[in-house]
């Protein structure tokens, strides 16, 4: 079974929930970006959690399904056709042979996901089928003319899950995160005002991260420089110009620049919906 990319942008990609453990080798986990929209998609379907999907950026993608399957879309709501027709985000379709899925560019939010009955069948690098943008570990980007096999499908019966509506987000988003561990490296203004302004994503966002404007955070001792340490996805980094910068999951292993808080789970997926020029805000967890 397989399918065929007739139209991709260039950040389509095929992503599964990642490569955990391998972080000491300096590879971080990647994966897909909103993975609970990932994990939603695999169960209209009724795949594993893990089978991978794949990630459209802002859309734009052409498919032709080679062989009868089932297929769902979750994450950011693309307005979507099959061949001639509307179809829904968050339900599951049967789809005929040589049938065409077009998506369009979504309303609001970022990545969309697109599953099939079965999972992306492409070779696992250090045990995943997730595309690492930074490293380029894994399948490279998708383009027209790429066929992806599709593996054997769990079940043959109807999926069990009908319909999954996707989560509101709050307008401006509001991220919760854990504070430190590098909270010391910035005045008490500034940590105060990192929890209450609002910030701009700016167009240097990418799967690695994404630079924030807004307030200045000021570093205690400026000019300080800390020895490299190790990332985690989520981990909010102040560099010397005190514009805070926010890691992704193809993050860099390690870094220098202090990271002064980071976003919970459910925070790190609502980062991976945010579109250039959208505000954001946060907030310590529990608060």
């Amino acid at each position: 079974m397989s399918l065929t990319v007739l139209r991709a942008l260039p950040a389509t990609t095929i992503q599964d929930l990642g490569r955990p453990g391998l972080l000491h080798l300096g590879v971080p986990c990647s994966g897909a970006a909103d993975r609970p929209a990932a994990r939603r998609a695999n169960q209209l379907v009724g795949n594993p959690d893990g089978a991978a999907v794949i990630e459209a950026t802002l859309g734009g993608m052409t498919l032709r399904f080679e062989h009868d399957a089932v297929f769902a879309l979750t994450g950011a709501p693309a307005p979507s056709r099959l061949d001639d027709a509307a179809i829904a985000t968050g339900v599951p379709h049967r789809v005929r042979a040589g049938q065409v899925l077009k998506l369009g560019v979504p309303g609001s939010g970022l990545r969309t996901y697109v599953a099939v009955g079965g999972g992306i069948d492409t070779e696992p690098v250090l045990g995943s089928r997730s595309t690492d943008t930074l490293l380029g570990i894994g399948p490279a980007p998708l383009r027209a003319g790429d066929e992806l096999p599709i593996g054997a499908a769990v079940r043959a019966a109807e999926p069990l899950i009908t319909r999954l509506d996707e989560p509101p987000a709050a307008d401006p988003p509001l991220l919760h995160v854990v504070i430190g561990p590098r909270e010391d490296q910035l005045t008490r203004a500034a940590l105060a005002t990192l929890l209450v302004a609002s910030y701009t994503v700016t167009p240097q966002a990418d799967r690695v991260g994404m630079r924030l404007a807004g307030p200045r955070l000021d570093w205690a001792v400026p000019g300080e420089q800390l020895p490299s340490e190790p990332l985690a996805p989520g981990s909010i980094q102040v560099p010397p110009d005190g514009r805070p910068i926010v890691l992704l999951v193809d993050h860099p292993s390690v870094g220098g620049y202090p990271v002064v808080a980071v976003l919970s789970d459910a925070a790190l997926a609502a980062a991976a919906q945010l579109r250039p020029g959208r505000l954001v805000g946060f907030r310590a967890a529990g608060g």
